[in-house]
């Protein structure tokens, strides 16, 4: 079967830091490319055309780049910042909030943020897979509080048409379902997957569909990306972003305002500004919470109510997440 467009692209995604910095005219970050990590690296090209050439604190590089500070064990930083692990009710299967489920529907991704939470998750033991998919189902089928799936992963965008296809029509046979919500990154870093077929799959289900795309800079949101949430189901609120408050990318009132306003110009609703979670490895992103409540309470300042999101964070054992 040949390639669809997107699926070419994404095999054109850079998978060596020595790429990307040449193709963004910067030889002089031997650091970068010679640091060992256990979590991979991989840009697509898209989302390496909208970084500033030349310029090594570029936000959206900044995102991507793997670091020294990595490799250093702080304090308070863990594996799962998020009791993931806990939540298992099978692998493939979460449930942590009241009447939602969560399907880690594929551990792969686009590109690998750098501040992921999941770096470090299990998913050859945790992640769904075709085997382990009809168990999961008889699960939801026999549990009628759950009245929303929540399709993540990784990014569950990166099923092929078909898989999600046959998965989506398996949720939406379970009577009790209402709603199938879907959180991805893909609309952003590459925008060519949200095409004619994925749509017209999404549009047939009965189930309401709420999308959850995952910008955290204005910088990320191009023509191409505004074409793809153009596509998207966004009546009645159903699509959302969701934002990660970074040191060095989004830490300051302006550039989130500029992302609001942006975000909301294409049809999405700015929905949370997640503190971050402390997976270890991920501590040089951190931002103070004294920091970031006056980040939050300028942005009120700079913006109307509804283009504010609410500032969070994801705390384990936790039945809901914590306004901050």
């Amino acid at each position: 079967m040949p390639k669809s467009d997107w699926q070419a692209e994404l095999a054109s995604s850079y998978t060596r830091v020595e790429d990307l910095l040449a193709f963004l005219e910067l030889p002089s970050l031997p650091f970068a490319s010679t640091l060992k990590t256990p979590f991979p690296f991989r840009v697509t090209a898209d989302y390496a055309r909208r970084m500033r050439k030349g310029d090594a604190c570029d936000p959206l590089l900044r995102q991507v780049l793997p670091l020294g500070e990595e490799l250093l064990s702080v304090p308070g930083y863990s594996a799962d910042p998020v009791g993931d692990l806990d939540a298992l009710v099978l692998p493939g299967l979460l449930h942590k909030y009241r009447g939602r489920a969560l399907l880690l529907a594929t551990p792969a991704c686009a590109i690998h943020c750098r501040y992921c939470f999941r770096r470090d998750f299990p998913y050859a033991d945790g992640a769904m897979t075709r085997q382990r998919e009809a168990e999961i189902i008889s699960a939801l089928q026999a549990d009628a509080g759950v009245n929303e799936v929540i399709l993540s992963g990784g990014d569950p965008l990166l099923l092929h048409d078909e898989r999600l296809a046959a998965l989506i029509e398996a949720i939406a046979a379970i009577s009790h379902i209402r709603r199938l919500r879907i959180h991805t990154r893909l609309p952003v870093v590459l925008p060519s997957r949200i095409s004619d077929d994925l749509i017209a799959l999404l549009r047939q289900t009965r189930l309401q569909c709420v999308t959850v795309i995952h910008a955290n800079h204005p910088a990320e949101l191009d023509r191409e990306t505004a074409v793809a949430l153009s596509r998207l189901p966004a009546e009645g609120g159903r699509l959302l972003n969701q934002s990660v408050l970074l040191r060095g990318v989004n830490d300051n009132a302006e550039t989130l305002a500029e992302l609001s306003e942006t975000l909301f110009s294409k049809g999405v609703t700015p929905y949370y500004l997640h503190l971050l979670d402390k997976a270890q490895g991920t501590a040089h992103f951190d931002v103070p919470l004294d920091e970031a409540l006056k980040i939050h309470e300028e942005l009120r300042r700079l913006l109307p109510g509804y283009l504010v999101p609410r500032l969070v964070r994801e705390e384990a054992g936790k039945p809901y997440k914590t306004l901050v």
